[in-house]
C-alpha cells in the first residue's frame, strides 16, 4: 500500500488506470449491438433506444464536470467507486426496463454518471498529478489505447453473450464485470499531498473563468463537440445501417472490434506524436482525415471488404483527438484543476454525442435513412479541422493571483 506521502508508481497508475477505462469504454463501446434485439422485443422504435443513449451522453458530459471537480478536490478514489456501483446498477436497469422512460433514467441517466467517473477525465487527472509534464502526452496517450483495447476484447464478447445468454442476461452479466472497477479503483488512490505539484492559489470559480474567457479553450470545445458526433452516430447506428442494406450482424460486430483495436495504434501514435509535435495540428489532421474517410466509404460500392476498411480508418482516428486535447488543456493550465476542465471540454464532446445519437434515431425515423446524418459528420469534420488550427498550446500568462 502506497504511504500518504509517496507518489504513485507510473507502472501502477498506467496498468491500474489503463484496466478501469477498458471495463468502462469496453462495455459502453458495444451498446450498439443491443439496439435491434431491445427493440424488436420491447416494440420500441429506434428514436427510443436512441433517446436513452442520447441521454446517457449528455449525462456523462454534465456529471463529468462535477466529477471532475471531486477528483482534483478530494482524489480520485471515491469518485470512481461511486461511479463503478452506477454502472452496475445502470446496466441490471437496463435488463429489467419494460418502459422507454425507464430505460431512460437506466440507460440513460445512470450510465452517463458512471461513465463520468470510470473514464478519462478522472483518470487523466490522477495521470496529469503522478506523471511528470515531459511523459503525460505518452502515459495519456497509453490510457486512451486501452480503451481502444477493450472495444476490441469487450464487443465480440457482447456479441457473443447476446447470441448465447440473451439480450436481458448479457446485460446482468456484464453488470456483475462492472464492479471489477472497484479494486482496481484502490490500486490507485493518492496520495494525501499527490496534487501539490499541481497546487495554485486559485479557485475553483477563478478557474472556470480563466478557462472560457481564453479562446483557445473554446476552440478545443467546438472541436471536441464534432469528435462526439461523429463517434457517437457511428458506434450506435452502424450496426444497423449495415444491417438495413443487408449485411449479416456478424459485420457490425467485427466492424466495432476493428475499431477498437485500430483505435489501440492510433490512440498511443498520437498520444507518442503530441510529445513532439504540434498538438493542433495533429488535431486538425484527424478530424480532415474522418471526413474523407465517411466520403469515401458512402461513395464506394457496400460490401463486408469496405465496411472492415473504414473500420481500420476510423479506428485509427477514433480516440486519438483524446490524448492530444487533454495533453493541450494541461499545457495551458496545467493540473490543479485538470479534471474540472477537462470535464468541461468533454461536456461539449457529449453534447455533440447526444445530437449524434438522438438525430441518427430521428432522422432515420421520419426520412428512412441515415444520410443526412452522414453528410452533416463529413461537414462538421472540415469544420473542426479549421477551428483547431488557431489553437494556441502555451502556458497561460497568469497575473499573480492572491490566496484563494
Amino acid at each position: 500500500m502506497t504511504s500518504p506521502h509517496q507518489p504513485l508508481s507510473i507502472q501502477r497508475v498506467l496498468i491500474c488506470g489503463a484496466l478501469i477505462v477498458t471495463l468502462s469504454m469496453g462495455v459502453r463501446h458495444g451498446f450498439g449491438l443491443w439496439l435491434q434485439p431491445i427493440t424488436q422485443d420491447q416494440g420500441w422504435t429506434r428514436q427510443a433506444f436512441s433517446l436513452a443513449l442520447a441521454i446517457q451522453n449528455l449525462s456523462w458530459g454534465i456529471v463529468g464536470v462535477f466529477a471532475g471537480m471531486l477528483a482534483d478536490k478530494f482524489g480520485a478514489l471515491k469518485v470512481m467507486v461511486a461511479g463503478a456501483v452506477f454502472y452496475a446498477l445502470g446496466l441490471a436497469g437496463m435488463a429489467l426496463s419494460h418502459t422507454p422512460l425507464m430505460f431512460a433514467l437506466t440507460a440513460g441517466v445512470l450510465i452517463g454518471a458512471a461513465q463520468a467517473g470510470t473514464t478519462y477525465a478522472v483518470i487523466y487527472g490522477v495521470i496529469g498529478r503522478q506523471i511528470p509534464a515531459e511523459r503525460r502526452s505518452w502515459a495519456m496517450g497509453v490510457a486512451a489505447a486501452a480503451g481502444s483495447f477493450g472495444q476490441f476484447l469487450m464487443v465480440p464478447v457482447e456479441g457473443q453473450l447476446i447470441a448465447r445468454l440473451g439480450w436481458q442476461t448479457a446485460l446482468l452479466a456484464l453488470a456483475a464485470l462492472a464492479l471489477l472497477i472497484i479494486p482496481l479503483a484502490f490500486s490507485l488512490r493518492e496520495p494525501r499531498l499527490a496534487a501539490a505539484s499541481g497546487k495554485r492559489d486559485q479557485t475553483i470559480l477563478q478557474a472556470v473563468q480563466e478557462a472560457f474567457k481564453y479562446p483557445s479553450f473554446v476552440l478545443l470545445m467546438a472541436g471536441y463537440f464534432v469528435c462526439g458526433f461523429q463517434l457517437a452516430f457511428i458506434g450506435i447506428h452502424m450496426p444497423s445501417y449495415l444491417r438495413d442494406k443487408g449485411l449479416s450482424p456478424e459485420v457490425a460486430s467485427y466492424a466495432l472490434a476493428l475499431i477498437g483495436l485500430f483505435n489501440i495504434f492510433g490512440t498511443y501514435t498520437a498520444g507518442a506524436l503530441g510529445a513532439r509535435l504540434a498538438k493542433r495540428k495533429l488535431l486538425a489532421a484527424i478530424y480532415l482525415s474522418r471526413a474523407a474517410a465517411i466520403a469515401l466509404f458512402l461513395l464506394v460500392p457496400l460490401s463486408p471488404l469496405t465496411v472492415y476498411v473504414f473500420a481500420a480508418a476510423m479506428g485509427f482516428l477514433w480516440l486519438s483527438t483524446v490524448p492530444l486535447t487533454s495533453g493541450i488543456v494541461a499545457q495551458i493550465f496545467g493540473v490543479a484543476h485538470l479534471s474540472m476542465l477537462g470535464g468541461f471540454v468533454f461536456l461539449s464532446h457529449q453534447v455533440g454525442s447526444f445530437l449524434g445519437v438522438w438525430l441518427g434515431g430521428y432522422l432515420y425515423d421520419r426520412l428512412g435513412s441515415y444520410n443526412l446524418v452522414w453528410y452533416l459528420a463529413i461537414a462538421f469534420g472540415v469544420m473542426a479541422a479549421l477551428v483547431n488550427l488557431p489553437v494556441k498550446e502555451s502556458a497561460i500568462a497568469r497575473p499573480r493571483l492572491q490566496p484563494a
